[in-house]
């Protein structure tokens, strides 16, 4: 076990030193829209996560045709606590050395009891202290338990330029814009607050270096489906198969296979995301999940249409994939839809429009600099979109991991969720022409 040495951290990126390695400041990925473990930047083209036995594995075992749709796998670094100058408690990334980090499956029955004692404490804050003045971390001391923590302070150094807004119950907006998606800082405090419950005892943890999936994209707009009709995994417990049953019976993942587990789509119009998450998808009818998927793809100004073709391309191509994968099983595992909300010609009107009232300022320029120098390259070509299977936790397929149960045929709960998803966003493209 690692004994952390204290470090400075003013801004994101600054080096320690542990036994003569540099580590990396660890902040929550900006654009996570869903899940429960807390997704970190680490740098521009890689997120990290909590390590758990069996999705390390899958991804290292992979079927090659899979791996188009799923993120890259870069191996695994170890995570601790470090304190700063102020008494914060902050992660910090280090090279893994075998046998000397702890991972989830290390601590199978800690998890959910703490994770209600930190929802409780999250409950009791409001969202006004979820603001931009506020600094990463936890306060450092121990003394102080786990039921009496309140909410840590965040400070995104690496932030987006543009705000979001996250969609209440009543369909209203919060009058609060912050600079970050408010479901990563939620899943930030509470990852926090399980590992600090820890921190006395277990000082490193094992963490996934994955692909980010969206750094290809200026202003990502993200859809994450919790796909098929089961949940639970084959070792889950009968209270929690039952848990995750009634999950299922009471939303769209029964009727539809499929159902909304977060979402951030930028608005043109008033130059923010707005956002959803877990909470409001389990609440949808069919229709509701419809009308989800529309305001996805609608960016404040008008319906993307271009986006249709090249979102259905993707989606009947996965389903070909894993309607081959024989024996395979993903259960609770997610698909992340993404677009670029820059990518359209009502934006590009918009960003001119803008690039010009400020380059007037200028009239010496020569008028092809004042616009932006000309058409922007591929204005006309088909958008890019990208579709990435994640989460892995509770998968399984014959021979892995000597897992008992053992499936047949492909996983018809999660194609039966493409199949519901191709057919609406057919639907959707007819009816919209």
């Amino acid at each position: 076990m690692c004994v952390c040495q204290t470090m400075e951290v003013g801004k994101y990126g600054k080096n320690a030193t542990r036994s003569g390695d540099r580590g990396v400041l660890l902040e929550p990925f900006i654009h996570q829209v869903g899940g429960h473990s807390s997704m970190m930047r680490y740098d521009d083209h890689t997120v990290c996560k909590p390590l758990i036995t069996r999705e390390q594995r899958f991804y290292e075992s992979l079927p090659p045709e899979m791996k188009e749709f799923t993120p890259e796998y870069k191996g695994v670094v170890s995570v601790c606590f470090e304190g700063d100058s102020d008494g914060y408690i902050n992660l910090v990334a280090y090279p893994y050395v075998e046998n000397e980090a702890l991972e989830q499956d290390d601590m199978p029955e800690r998890d959910q009891p703490r994770r209600k004692h930190s929802r409780r404490s999250l409950h009791r804050s409001s969202s006004g202290t979820e603001h931009k003045e506020e600094k990463p971390g936890l306060a450092s001391d121990s003394t102080e338990s786990i039921q009496e923590t309140k909410s840590p302070r965040v400070d995104l150094h690496i932030h987006s330029d543009v705000p979001f807004q996250m969609l209440d119950g009543n369909s209203g907006l919060s009058s609060e814009k912050i600079s970050y998606n408010p479901w990563s800082l939620r899943c930030h405090k509470q990852q926090l607050s399980r590992m600090r419950s820890e921190s006395k005892d277990r000082k490193l943890y094992k963490f996934l270096l994955l692909e980010n999936v969206v750094h290809h994209f200026k202003l990502p707009c993200v859809l994450d489906l919790k796909m098929g009709t089961r949940q639970h995994g084959d070792d889950a417990s009968e209270e929690k198969a039952a848990r995750q049953m009634k999950k299922c019976e009471q939303s769209t993942s029964a009727t539809l296979g499929v159902r909304v587990c977060g979402m951030q789509v930028y608005q043109l119009d008033t130059g923010h995301y707005l956002c959803r998450n877990k909470y409001y998808g389990r609440g949808l009818s069919i229709e509701g999940f419809r009308n989800a998927l529309y305001q996805y793809l609608h960016n404040g100004i008008e319906l993307r249409k271009d986006l249709f073709e090249p979102v259905l391309a993707k989606l009947r191509s996965l389903k070909a994939v894993l309607e081959r994968q024989a024996s395979y099983r993903f259960y609770s595992s997610s698909l992340l839809i993404i677009y670029d909300g820059k990518d359209s010609r009502a934006g590009m009107f918009v960003e001119r429009r803008a690039e010009t009232r400020l380059k007037r300022v200028d009239s010496a320029l020569p008028e092809s600099l004042q616009d932006g120098g000309g058409t922007e390259p591929g204005c006309s070509a088909q958008p890019k979109v990208d579709v990435r299977m994640i989460d892995f936790a509770h998968s399984t397929f014959k021979g892995f991991r000597d897992d008992p149960t053992v499936h047949d045929g492909p996983d018809m709960g999660y194609v039966f969720g493409l199949e519901s998803l191709i057919n609406i966003m057919e639907q959707m493209r007819e009816e919209n022409q």
